[in-house]
């Protein structure tokens, strides 16, 4: 079993900043590509930021120059840095990977966490 397990959403006003974590744990043998991805009610789900095993970064650009994202590799935890929140960054938040385990690589998801920007 593997499990991506988030933390730090919350309800933050516009201008504030909010730190999510994802941490995956399990029976895990490499890690490849972790991301944040997002959903607005009524909305898909979106792209927010990607990292690689190596540090290669790409961000949607809604969110570029306002939100970092990185990774330990050791602890197999992702993060994201996020500034000068907006609301319309309000959202609910997933964290994302590519995990290898015994028997091949899958997608996992994280159970999401919320994050509400006011005005």
């Amino acid at each position: 079993q593997v499990q991506l397990v988030e933390s730090g959403g919350g309800l933050v006003q516009a201008g504030g900043s909010l730190r999510l974590s994802c941490a995956a744990s399990g029976n895990i043998f490499s890690v490849y590509t972790m991301g944040w991805y997002r959903q607005a009610p009524g909305k898909q789900r979106e792209l927010v930021a990607t990292i690689t095993s190596a540090g290669s970064t790409t961000y949607a650009d809604s969110v570029k120059g306002r939100f970092t994202i990185s990774r330990d590799n050791f602890k197999n935890t992702v993060y994201l840095e996020m500034n000068s929140l907006k609301p319309e960054d309000t959202a609910v938040y997933y964290c994302n990977a590519a995990i290898r385990r015994l028997g091949g690589i899958g997608n996992y998801w994280g159970q999401g966490t919320q994050v509400t920007v006011s005005s």
